[in-house]
């Protein structure tokens, strides 16, 4: 008798993925990023040099990639690699890498170099970016009044793990940012290296000791969540 494998299957960007999508694999490792960020500068206000290609917070001065800007008056999202002129073609590496992903799988958000959007759609622009191209986390500043987003390519930020603070940050990411919320959690779960077994309807993660539990309706949006902290 033989007994049939599970095989996971990787988290990637497949060709027929709509952002929704590419945003709910990748946007809770994201937001993961940016909380270890906000932890790590604090109060701190970053100062962008691009002379320098580094965003400094204080004494911490952290190299960065440019991946865009934002003007408030137009409404728009412009990519960085629409502007080697103004930033230079090594701080725009990123920003096109991300280009060829967009035109590999089809993805417009990715491979238009001017994008109408509000404020909020170009954080979710920032964010799947940096947790694709395992990015430390990512910043805005304003510069003569355009709101420049960053990559920072640094592993220095400290990373806090732990099962209290997966279930928040997957319950703030599911609940604020319009994703598919099952989808959300299986990436989250292979992102960060942890098991996950899916059911009819709901799913576990295991977190070291703890258990995250996760129900579905039929729909795949969230109806119950559970956390079962290991024992002390």
């Amino acid at each position: 008798m033989f007994t049939l494998k599970t095989i996971e299957e990787p988290v990637v960007i497949r060709v027929g993925d709509s952002f929704k999508t590419v945003l709910s694999k990748y946007g809770a490792l994201a937001l993961d990023k940016q909380e270890n960020l906000s932890e790590f500068i604090g109060d701190a206000e970053g100062d962008l040099d691009f002379d320098k290609g580094i965003v400094s917070f204080g004494d911490v001065e952290l190299p960065i990639q440019v991946l865009g800007f934002y003007n408030d008056d137009l409404n728009q999202w412009s990519w960085a690699w629409d502007n080697e002129n103004i930033f230079g073609a090594e701080l725009i590496t990123a920003a096109t890498e991300m280009k060829q992903a967009g035109i590999d799988a089809g993805i417009p958000e990715f491979s238009s170099p001017i994008i109408q959007a509000d404020f909020n759609a170009c954080h979710t622009l920032a964010m799947t970016t940096v947790a694709i191209l395992d990015f430390g986390a990512y910043y805005a500043a304003n510069e003569d009044g355009l709101d420049i987003f960053v990559a920072i390519d640094s592993d220095e930020i400290p990373e806090k793990n732990g099962a209290v603070k997966f279930k928040d940050t997957y319950y703030t990411f599911q609940k604020n940012f319009g994703v598919y919320p099952r989808v959300a959690l299986d990436a989250y779960a292979k992102l960060k290296g942890y098991k996950i077994k899916h059911h009819d309807d709901f799913d576990v993660v295991y977190l070291g000791e703890s258990r995250f539990i996760v129900g579905f309706t039929e729909r795949g949006n969230l109806k119950t969540i559970q956390l079962l902290l290991e024992e002390e």
